[in-house]
C-alpha cells in the first residue's frame, strides 16, 4: 500500500471515529463504557496508521539519501564562469511544495515540519514559490492590467514620489543675479488591501490521486483573483480596495466628451489620442468593453477605410489607428455619462503586491455535505501615479 493510500485510509478512519462519537453521546454528552472502548480502538487504529505512514516516509527519505551519488559529477565546461546552482530552500523547495499538496489532500490533517517555514500571519500557509509564480503568470494571462501596468513588491507602506512642480530655465544677462525655482514633490501611497477567494472541493476529488489537484487549484484561484483585481483596477473606489483608473478623484483625466450619449465618432477617437501628451503616446494602448469594440470596428475614415486593424500575428492585440486594443468586461458599455474608452501609458498605474499568497482550510464549514473548503488570500493595491498618463473618453451625459 502506498503512502497516499494510507493517508486516505487514515482520513476515512478518523472521520468515522468522529462520526461515531457524535452519534453515541448520551443527553449529557458522555459515551457509555462500551462505546468508549470502541472509540479507543478506532483511535488506536488511526494512530497505528499514522505510525506506519511515518515509517514509510522515513524509509523513502532513507532511500533517497542512499541513492544520491557519493561525488558530484562535473557537468559544466571548465572555466565557464557560471556559478553553481543553489539548492532551493524554504517555500521555494520541492519538499515544501509536496508537503503543501499532501496537506491539502488530507484536509491539513498531515502537516509536515517543513510547512512551519511558511506559516502565514492569519493562520494559513504561504503558497509555494513555484505556485505563486504560476499564479502570477495566470493573473497576467487573465488580467490585462497585470500585462500593461507596473508591478512592485511591497513590505510596508510603499511611497512613490511625484514631481509636483519642476524648476524652469530663464535667460539672464551677464552678471545678473540667478533666479531660483522650488521643486516640490507629491506622494502616492500604495497600501495593501486584502482579497480572498474560497472554493469547495469534494472529499472524493481530494482522495483521488489521479485528479490533478494542483492545476485545478491554480486555475480556480487565479481566475477568480484576476477578475476581482481587474475590476478593482478599473472601477475601484480606493476604500478597502485599489483605486481604479475611472475613479472621479485620483483616476485618469477626461480627454474627450462625446457629442452623443449613445455613439462614438472617428473624430472623437482621434481627439482622444491627441489629448494625451506626446511622451505618453509612445507606449499607449486602448482599453474598452467588447460592446464598444463592436461599435468602433464599424468606423471608417474619410476614404472609406476601416480604422480598425486586425492583428497579423496570433496572440497579438488588434490595433486602432496604430495603437493596440485590449478588452475588459469591466469597462463600462456605451451609455449616457459612462467612461467607455481608456487610452494611455498604463505603466503609470502601479500595482503593489504585499508578500506571498496563502492557502487555508475552512475547517468543518462544509463537513456535513462531504465538501472541503479552501481559501486563497492576497494583499494588493493599485493606483495611477500620474493622472495625465491616461485619458478617458466619456459619453455625453
Amino acid at each position: 500500500m502506498t503512502i497516499s493510500e494510507l493517508i486516505e485510509k487514515r482520513t476515512k478512519a478518523w472521520d468515522a471515529a468522529k462520526a461515531f462519537v457524535e452519534t453515541k453521546r448520551d443527553k449529557d454528552g458522555i459515551l457509555s463504557d462500551e462505546d468508549a472502548k470502541t472509540y479507543a480502538e478506532m483511535e488506536k487504529k488511526v494512530k497505528d496508521i499514522s505510525a506506519e505512514i511515518e515509517r514509510m516516509q522515513a524509509m523513502d527519505e532513507m532511500e533517497r539519501q542512499l541513492s544520491k551519488p557519493t561525488s558530484t559529477p562535473i557537468t559544466g565546461k571548465p572555466m565557464n564562469g557560471k556559478p553553481e546552482s543553489k539548492e532551493k530552500t524554504g517555500t521555494a523547495s520541492n519538499e515544501y511544495k509536496e508537503a503543501m499538496l499532501t496537506a491539502i489532500r488530507t484536509k491539513f490533517h498531515t502537516i509536515s515540519n517543513i510547512m512551519q517555514e511558511g506559516v502565514d500571519a492569519d493562520g494559513g500557509y504561504l503558497v509555494p514559490d513555484e505556485y505563486d509564480n504560476r499564479l502570477i503568470e495566470k493573473l497576467k494571462e487573465e488580467n490585462i492590467f497585470r500585462k500593461l501596468c507596473h508591478p512592485v513588491s511591497t513590505s510596508g507602506d510603499h511611497k512613490i514620489n511625484i514631481a509636483a512642480t519642476t524648476p524652469a530655465a530663464a535667460w539672464i544677462d551677464e552678471g545678473e543675479a540667478l533666479t531660483w525655482g522650488d521643486a516640490t514633490f507629491a506622494q502616492v501611497l500604495l497600501d495593501a488591501h486584502k482579497l480572498h477567494v474560497a472554493i469547495k472541493v469534494t472529499e472524493e476529488l481530494l482522495y483521488d490521486s489521479k485528479f490533478n489537484l494542483e492545476t485545478f487549484i491554480i486555475n480556480a484561484f487565479s481566475k477568480a483573483l484576476a477578475n476581482a483585481e481587474e475590476n478593482a483596477f478599473i472601477n475601484g473606489t480606493g476604500s478597502g480596495q485599489p483605486l481604479g483608473i475611472l475613479a472621479a478623484t485620483g483616476g485618469a483625466d477626461v480627454g474627450v466628451t462625446t457629442a452623443s450619449s449613445t455613439a462614438i465618432t472617428a473624430d472623437e477617437i482621434i481627439n482622444l489620442i491627441y489629448s494625451l501628451k506626446r511622451p505618453y503616446r509612445k507606449n499607449a494602448a486602448f482599453i474598452m468593453n467588447d460592446q464598444t469594440v463592436a461599435a468602433i470596428r464599424k468606423l471608417k475614415d474619410g476614404d472609406g477605410k476601416y480604422l480598425w486593424q486586425p492583428a497579423l500575428v496570433l496572440g497579438e492585440p488588434d490595433k486602432l489607428l496604430g495603437y493596440p486594443v485590449y478588452t475588459s468586461e469591466f469597462m463600462p458599455t456605451i451609455e449616457a455619462g459612462a467612461k467607455t474608452i481608456a487610452f494611455g501609458d498604463f505603466d503609470y498605474y502601479n500595482i503593489g503586491d504585499r508578500g506571498s499568497r496563502s492557502f487555508q482550510e475552512l475547517k468543518e464549514l462544509f463537513a456535513g455535505n462531504g465538501m472541503v473548503g479552501f481559501v486563497a488570500k492576497e494583499r494588493v493595491d493599485g493606483k495611477l501615479v500620474l493622472s495625465e498618463a491616461i485619458k478617458v473618453l466619456k459619453q455625453k451625459a
